[in-house]
Protein backbone atom coordinates (compact mmCIF):
# COMPACT_ATOMS: atom_id res chain seq x y z
CA UNK A 1 0.00 0.00 0.00
CA UNK A 2 2.29 2.44 0.68
CA UNK A 3 4.63 1.68 -2.40
CA UNK A 4 1.82 2.37 -4.27
CA UNK A 5 1.18 5.99 -2.41
CA UNK A 6 4.41 6.48 -2.72
CA UNK A 7 4.73 6.11 -6.87
CA UNK A 8 1.65 7.87 -7.26
CA UNK A 9 3.07 10.79 -5.32
CA UNK A 10 5.82 10.59 -7.57
CA UNK A 11 4.31 10.58 -10.30
CA UNK A 12 1.94 13.48 -9.40
CA UNK A 13 5.23 15.37 -8.68
CA UNK A 14 6.78 14.62 -12.35
CA UNK A 15 3.15 15.92 -13.63
CA UNK A 16 3.93 19.14 -12.01
CA UNK A 17 7.41 19.46 -12.59
CA UNK A 18 6.55 18.90 -16.33
CA UNK A 19 4.14 21.18 -16.41
CA UNK A 20 6.07 23.87 -14.90
CA UNK A 21 8.79 23.34 -17.51
CA UNK A 22 5.94 23.86 -20.34
CA UNK A 23 4.73 26.80 -18.24
CA UNK A 24 8.08 28.41 -18.39
CA UNK A 25 8.16 28.81 -22.33
CA UNK A 26 4.68 30.35 -22.00
CA UNK A 27 5.49 32.78 -19.11
CA UNK A 28 8.57 34.35 -21.05
CA UNK A 29 6.29 34.46 -24.15
CA UNK A 30 3.54 36.90 -22.07
CA UNK A 31 6.15 38.51 -20.35
CA UNK A 32 8.09 39.52 -23.61
CA UNK A 33 4.74 40.63 -25.44
CA UNK A 34 3.72 42.48 -22.22
CA UNK A 35 7.15 44.45 -22.09
CA UNK A 36 6.59 45.17 -26.06
CA UNK A 37 2.85 46.32 -25.70
CA UNK A 38 4.09 50.03 -25.62
CA UNK A 39 5.54 50.04 -29.06
CA UNK A 40 2.58 48.05 -30.60
CA UNK A 41 0.30 50.40 -29.38
CA UNK A 42 1.90 53.36 -31.14
CA UNK A 43 2.51 51.18 -34.31
CA UNK A 44 1.02 48.11 -36.02
CA UNK A 45 2.75 44.40 -36.35
CA UNK A 46 2.35 45.21 -40.71
CA UNK A 47 4.72 48.65 -39.67
CA UNK A 48 7.19 46.98 -37.39
CA UNK A 49 7.79 43.80 -39.64
CA UNK A 50 7.92 45.19 -43.27
CA UNK A 51 9.38 49.11 -42.82
CA UNK A 52 13.29 49.26 -43.26
CA UNK A 53 13.32 52.80 -41.46
CA UNK A 54 15.15 52.19 -38.22
CA UNK A 55 15.56 56.04 -36.41
CA UNK A 56 14.85 55.75 -32.44
CA UNK A 57 15.05 59.59 -32.11
CA UNK A 58 12.40 59.99 -34.24
CA UNK A 59 10.19 57.23 -33.32
CA UNK A 60 10.49 55.02 -36.10
CA UNK A 61 11.33 51.51 -35.34
CA UNK A 62 11.56 48.98 -38.47
CA UNK A 63 12.41 45.71 -38.01
CA UNK A 64 12.74 44.17 -41.43
CA UNK A 65 16.70 44.55 -41.71
CA UNK A 66 16.86 42.73 -38.57
CA UNK A 67 14.57 39.76 -39.42
CA UNK A 68 16.56 39.45 -43.03
CA UNK A 69 19.95 39.56 -41.26
CA UNK A 70 18.90 37.23 -39.25
CA UNK A 71 17.67 34.93 -42.28
CA UNK A 72 20.56 35.39 -44.61
CA UNK A 73 23.24 34.00 -41.56
CA UNK A 74 21.31 31.50 -40.39
CA UNK A 75 20.62 30.15 -43.76
CA UNK A 76 24.19 30.20 -45.15
CA UNK A 77 25.16 28.46 -41.91
CA UNK A 78 22.95 25.92 -42.29
CA UNK A 79 24.10 25.63 -46.10
CA UNK A 80 27.56 25.43 -45.31
CA UNK A 81 27.03 23.14 -42.45
CA UNK A 82 24.78 20.38 -43.22
CA UNK A 83 26.52 18.83 -46.21
CA UNK A 84 30.23 18.74 -43.95
CA UNK A 85 28.34 17.88 -41.11
CA UNK A 86 26.92 14.55 -42.65
CA UNK A 87 29.99 13.55 -44.76
CA UNK A 88 31.69 13.83 -41.43
CA UNK A 89 29.35 11.98 -39.26
CA UNK A 90 28.96 8.93 -42.01
CA UNK A 91 32.91 9.07 -41.96
CA UNK A 92 33.03 8.54 -38.18
CA UNK A 93 30.34 5.89 -38.05
CA UNK A 94 30.82 3.92 -41.61
CA UNK A 95 34.44 4.39 -42.73
CA UNK A 96 36.71 5.54 -40.03
CA UNK A 97 38.76 2.61 -38.02
CA UNK A 98 37.91 2.32 -34.34
CA UNK A 99 41.47 4.10 -33.44
CA UNK A 100 40.96 7.33 -34.95
CA UNK A 101 37.33 7.18 -34.34
CA UNK A 102 37.67 7.24 -30.84
CA UNK A 103 40.26 10.36 -31.71
CA UNK A 104 37.56 12.21 -33.94
CA UNK A 105 34.51 12.42 -31.77
CA UNK A 106 35.94 13.82 -28.54
CA UNK A 107 38.05 16.14 -30.81
CA UNK A 108 34.48 17.21 -32.63
CA UNK A 109 32.94 17.73 -29.11
CA UNK A 110 35.77 19.71 -28.00
CA UNK A 111 34.63 22.06 -30.52
CA UNK A 112 31.28 22.55 -28.42
CA UNK A 113 33.06 23.81 -25.76
CA UNK A 114 35.16 26.94 -26.93
CA UNK A 115 33.10 30.19 -25.92
CA UNK A 116 31.15 32.12 -28.72
CA UNK A 117 33.77 35.00 -28.47
CA UNK A 118 36.85 32.83 -29.38
CA UNK A 119 34.85 31.84 -32.81
CA UNK A 120 34.08 35.66 -33.20
CA UNK A 121 37.74 36.35 -32.74
CA UNK A 122 38.92 33.41 -34.97
CA UNK A 123 36.35 35.37 -37.41
CA UNK A 124 37.76 38.62 -37.41
CA UNK A 125 41.40 37.68 -37.62
CA UNK A 126 40.85 35.03 -40.77
CA UNK A 127 37.62 34.79 -41.96
CA UNK A 128 37.10 38.54 -42.58
CA UNK A 129 40.34 39.29 -44.02
CA UNK A 130 39.65 36.05 -46.26
CA UNK A 131 36.46 37.16 -47.41
CA UNK A 132 37.70 41.01 -47.79
CA UNK A 133 41.07 40.06 -50.04
CA UNK A 134 40.18 36.76 -51.50
CA UNK A 135 36.69 36.01 -52.29
CA UNK A 136 34.60 39.09 -52.68
CA UNK A 137 36.78 40.82 -55.03
CA UNK A 138 36.14 38.05 -57.57
CA UNK A 139 31.99 38.84 -57.43
CA UNK A 140 31.87 42.57 -56.08
CA UNK A 141 34.02 46.23 -56.58
CA UNK A 142 34.46 46.38 -52.50
CA UNK A 143 33.53 44.73 -49.45
CA UNK A 144 35.32 44.92 -46.02
CA UNK A 145 34.47 41.21 -45.16
CA UNK A 146 32.01 42.29 -42.20
CA UNK A 147 29.19 40.49 -44.25
CA UNK A 148 26.63 37.91 -43.35
CA UNK A 149 28.59 35.48 -45.24
CA UNK A 150 31.21 35.99 -42.50
CA UNK A 151 28.61 35.39 -39.56
CA UNK A 152 27.03 32.67 -41.87
CA UNK A 153 30.83 30.86 -41.69
CA UNK A 154 31.38 31.52 -37.83
CA UNK A 155 28.39 29.73 -37.25
CA UNK A 156 28.59 27.23 -39.21
CA UNK A 157 31.69 25.97 -37.10
CA UNK A 158 29.56 26.84 -34.18
CA UNK A 159 27.18 24.27 -34.90
CA UNK A 160 29.01 22.06 -36.59
CA UNK A 161 29.58 20.24 -33.52
CA UNK A 162 26.15 20.21 -32.46
CA UNK A 163 24.79 18.36 -35.85
CA UNK A 164 27.56 15.63 -35.99
CA UNK A 165 27.02 14.42 -32.67
CA UNK A 166 23.43 13.82 -33.08
CA UNK A 167 23.80 12.64 -35.99
CA UNK A 168 26.70 9.92 -35.30
CA UNK A 169 24.64 9.04 -32.01
CA UNK A 170 21.26 8.08 -35.32
CA UNK A 171 23.95 6.20 -37.29
CA UNK A 172 24.70 4.33 -34.68
CA UNK A 173 21.16 2.72 -33.68
CA UNK A 174 20.47 1.95 -37.36
CA UNK A 175 20.75 -2.07 -36.88
CA UNK A 176 23.74 -3.69 -38.20
CA UNK A 177 20.99 -5.88 -40.14
CA UNK A 178 19.90 -3.41 -42.48
CA UNK A 179 23.50 -2.58 -43.49
CA UNK A 180 24.58 -6.20 -43.92
CA UNK A 181 21.35 -7.10 -45.96
CA UNK A 182 22.13 -4.41 -48.34
CA UNK A 183 25.82 -5.54 -48.85
CA UNK A 184 24.54 -8.75 -49.34
CA UNK A 185 22.35 -8.06 -52.25
CA UNK A 186 25.69 -6.33 -54.16
CA UNK A 187 25.03 -2.78 -53.14
CA UNK A 188 28.43 -0.70 -52.10
CA UNK A 189 29.04 0.71 -48.98
CA UNK A 190 28.32 4.01 -50.12
CA UNK A 191 24.76 3.28 -52.05
CA UNK A 192 23.99 1.68 -48.66
CA UNK A 193 24.48 4.78 -47.37
CA UNK A 194 22.54 6.63 -49.83
CA UNK A 195 19.69 3.81 -49.87
CA UNK A 196 19.42 2.19 -46.88
CA UNK A 197 21.53 4.93 -43.91
CA UNK A 198 19.86 8.21 -45.21
CA UNK A 199 16.40 7.07 -45.68
CA UNK A 200 16.32 5.26 -41.97
CA UNK A 201 18.05 8.26 -40.34
CA UNK A 202 16.01 11.13 -42.30
CA UNK A 203 14.29 12.00 -38.49
CA UNK A 204 16.84 12.19 -36.77
CA UNK A 205 18.76 14.05 -39.55
CA UNK A 206 16.31 16.33 -39.79
CA UNK A 207 15.92 16.76 -35.77
CA UNK A 208 19.76 17.93 -35.60
CA UNK A 209 19.07 20.61 -38.22
CA UNK A 210 16.27 21.59 -36.42
CA UNK A 211 18.43 22.02 -33.09
CA UNK A 212 21.34 23.55 -35.24
CA UNK A 213 18.99 26.28 -36.43
CA UNK A 214 17.25 27.01 -33.17
CA UNK A 215 20.86 27.87 -31.77
CA UNK A 216 21.75 29.89 -34.81
CA UNK A 217 19.24 31.74 -34.76
CA UNK A 218 20.05 32.91 -30.98
CA UNK A 219 23.78 33.36 -31.24
CA UNK A 220 24.76 36.53 -30.36
CA UNK A 221 28.34 37.31 -29.67
CA UNK A 222 30.41 35.65 -32.33
CA UNK A 223 28.12 36.92 -35.41
CA UNK A 224 27.40 40.18 -33.44
CA UNK A 225 31.68 40.28 -33.95
CA UNK A 226 31.66 39.79 -37.79
CA UNK A 227 28.04 40.89 -39.15
CA UNK A 228 29.05 44.35 -39.56
CA UNK A 229 25.75 45.35 -37.84
CA UNK A 230 24.19 47.92 -40.62
CA UNK A 231 21.13 48.48 -40.35
CA UNK A 232 19.98 47.85 -44.25
CA UNK A 233 18.69 44.45 -45.92
CA UNK A 234 21.37 42.35 -47.50
CA UNK A 235 21.55 41.87 -50.87
CA UNK A 236 24.05 39.47 -51.48
CA UNK A 237 26.41 37.47 -49.23
CA UNK A 238 28.67 40.31 -49.16
CA UNK A 239 26.62 42.84 -47.46
CA UNK A 240 26.46 43.69 -44.13
CA UNK A 241 23.97 42.77 -41.90
CA UNK A 242 22.45 43.17 -38.50
CA UNK A 243 20.73 39.92 -36.95
CA UNK A 244 18.05 40.70 -33.72
CA UNK A 245 20.31 39.00 -31.19
CA UNK A 246 22.80 41.46 -31.99
CA UNK A 247 20.73 44.34 -31.85
CA UNK A 248 19.65 43.39 -28.26
CA UNK A 249 23.20 42.61 -27.37
CA UNK A 250 24.64 46.13 -28.77
CA UNK A 251 21.95 48.62 -27.66
CA UNK A 252 20.02 47.32 -24.58
CA UNK A 253 20.95 49.08 -21.27
CA UNK A 254 22.94 52.09 -23.39
CA UNK A 255 20.13 53.64 -25.28
CA UNK A 256 16.89 52.97 -23.02
CA UNK A 257 16.69 56.78 -22.28
CA UNK A 258 15.07 57.46 -25.53
CA UNK A 259 11.62 56.68 -25.42
CA UNK A 260 9.91 53.47 -26.79
CA UNK A 261 13.38 51.87 -26.96
CA UNK A 262 13.32 49.15 -23.97
CA UNK A 263 9.82 48.25 -25.98
CA UNK A 264 11.34 47.99 -29.16
CA UNK A 265 13.96 45.59 -27.82
CA UNK A 266 11.44 43.65 -26.06
CA UNK A 267 9.65 43.15 -29.04
CA UNK A 268 12.98 42.30 -31.12
CA UNK A 269 13.29 39.63 -28.85
CA UNK A 270 9.90 38.31 -29.11
CA UNK A 271 10.14 38.35 -33.05
CA UNK A 272 13.04 36.24 -32.38
CA UNK A 273 10.96 34.17 -29.96
CA UNK A 274 8.08 33.72 -32.20
CA UNK A 275 10.45 32.65 -34.99
CA UNK A 276 12.48 29.86 -33.36
CA UNK A 277 8.62 28.43 -32.02
CA UNK A 278 6.91 28.73 -35.72
CA UNK A 279 10.35 27.13 -36.61
CA UNK A 280 10.14 24.14 -34.21
CA UNK A 281 6.72 23.68 -34.50
CA UNK A 282 6.66 23.72 -38.52
CA UNK A 283 9.52 21.24 -38.43
CA UNK A 284 7.51 19.01 -35.62
CA UNK A 285 4.94 18.10 -37.91
CA UNK A 286 7.17 17.64 -40.84
CA UNK A 287 8.90 15.27 -38.41
CA UNK A 288 5.58 13.64 -37.56
CA UNK A 289 4.72 13.12 -41.05
CA UNK A 290 7.99 11.81 -42.14
CA UNK A 291 7.99 8.95 -39.31
CA UNK A 292 4.36 8.12 -40.51
CA UNK A 293 5.78 7.96 -43.78
CA UNK A 294 8.62 5.58 -42.59
CA UNK A 295 6.32 3.49 -41.17
CA UNK A 296 3.83 2.67 -43.49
Amino acid sequence: MFRLLKDKIYSKLMLVFTLASVSLVLLIGIGLYYKSLPLLHKLSWGTLLTSSEWRPLKGLFGFFPFIMGTLWVTAIAIIIALPLCLLTSFYITEYAPARIRKILIPFVNLLSGIPPVIFGVWGVLFIIPLIQNHIAPHFVEFSTGYSVLAGGVVLAVMIFPLIVSIVCEVLMTIPHELKNASLALGATKWETIKKVLLRKAKPGIIAATVLAISRAFGETIAVLMVCGNNVAVPHSVFDPGYPLPALIANNYGEMLSIPMYESALMFAALLLFIIILLFNIISRLILVRLERGLSE
